[in-house]
């Protein structure tokens, strides 16, 4: 099986881009993130039409939204809220073989790193212990958790560790959270199991005149699989160049192969 992980950013806008991706990689699963529509304005018909009709979606205006589409179908198409709220960051479903396939898109969390001081980092610490009570009950289950979960957690995955340190995204309080959240469901990074060494970047900020050059990336989009997935995985790569087409997303795509 080979799954993308992409932060789109808005599929409407950019859908010559997921055909593209579609064509040029030919995976088995696409999970997005960001979709920024709502159901009934997915486009779902020219994804169809690109050899992908079986489709779990879930978005809203504006906003967040994650979509999970394949060539294969899809059962058990299901969603939990987190820390109270409605909003589409979770989508799940269960491939033909039994693997779960558990889509997120974790809340950035603002600017300041002090819960106190700014309630979207708060919501964010939420969603990861939320996140970490969730992951116990996975286990033993064969599942993919994928998505642009807003944390570098290495210091290899950002530019700069040390200026990063007090920079949301990387602060030791949210590596530690996800760290906690992998070791209650027993997730493997299979990029990082694929990868061990060396800087590895999925996201790259538009403030940057020339992101590639400058290249202050920071490793925000993951693949991790549960024990008796663990020793399938056989590649694992980020599809940098993508951040370089028209009107890119912020992101480039994660890929991992899971053999059989």
């Amino acid at each position: 099986m080979k799954i993308i992980t992409w932060n789109i950013n808005s599929v409407r806008l950019r859908l010559p881009l997921v055909l593209r991706l579609l064509e040029q990689e030919a995976p088995d699963v696409l999970c997005l993130q960001e979709t920024k529509c709502p159901d009934d304005a997915f486009p779902g018909e020219a994804i169809r039409e690109a050899g992908y009709p079986h489709q779990a979606i879930r978005g809203e205006k504006g906003y967040n939204g994650v979509a999970i589409i394949a060539r294969q179908p899809l059962h058990d198409h299901r969603h939990l809220n987190w820390v109270g709220r409605e909003d589409c960051r979770h989508q799940a479903v269960t491939l033909e073989s039994g693997v779960d396939i558990h889509n997120f898109y974790i809340p950035a969390g603002g600017d300041v790193p002090d819960r106190e001081a700014n309630p979207k980092f708060d919501h964010k610490l939420r969603f990861l212990d939320e996140l970490e009570a969730w992951s116990a009950s996975q286990r033993e289950a064969p599942a993919v958790l994928v998505g642009d979960l807003n944390i570098a957690p290495h210091e290899d995955d950002v530019w700069s560790h040390k200026q990063l340190l007090r920079i949301i995204s990387h602060t030791p309080v949210e590596t530690e959270g996800m760290a906690a959240i992998m070791q209650a469901g027993g997730w493997r990074d299979a990029v990082r199991d694929a990868i061990p060494h060396g800087k590895l970047y999925s996201w790259w900020s538009y403030r940057a005149r020339d992101w590639d050059t400058a290249d202050k990336g920071r490793r925000l989009d993951h693949i991790w699989v549960t024990p008796p997935l663990s020793k399938r995985v056989e590649s694992a790569s980020v599809l940098r160049q993508a951040r370089g087409w028209e009107q890119p997303s912020d992101h480039a795509p994660v890929i991992a192969i899971i053999g059989d």
